[in-house]
């Protein structure tokens, strides 16, 4: 990630030492081990969660195509069906087009002279 070699982390450790002292510097890695673990502790944590999070949305969203296909099906189901067949939408459509026709046979009437 940092492209940090060997030779780079042995220069830090050198200067480190320089700095620090060889009485300090255990107890400043010691320090560093620590914050670095926590630090990856909670980067550990908030992927998990987010892992977490993504897997939830996509259960979410699963459930949501499935309804969508329930109601399509129904829906397929309810034109595939014949107009006499009871509850169908069909057949109040077809009475309205049957009136229609028989009213488009008759001749229309001419109001009566006075």
């Amino acid at each position: 990630m940092f492209d940090i070699g060997f030779s780079e982390l042995l220069l830090i450790a050198v200067v480190a030492l320089v700095v620090m002292g060889p009485q300090r510097l255990p107890q400043a890695m010691r320090t560093l081990a620590l914050w670095l673990g926590r630090a990856r502790q909670m980067f550990n944590n908030l992927r998990r969660e987010l892992d977490h999070e993504i897997g939830m949305d996509e259960v979410r969203r699963q459930l949501h195509n499935e309804q969508i296909l329930r109601e399509l099906k129904s829906t397929a189901h309810e034109i595939e069906s014949p107009p006499g067949e009871a509850g169908s939408p069909a057949a109040p459509e077809a009475r309205d087009s049957s009136s229609e026709n028989s009213d488009q046979q008759q001749p229309p009437q001419e109001p009566p002279r006075p």
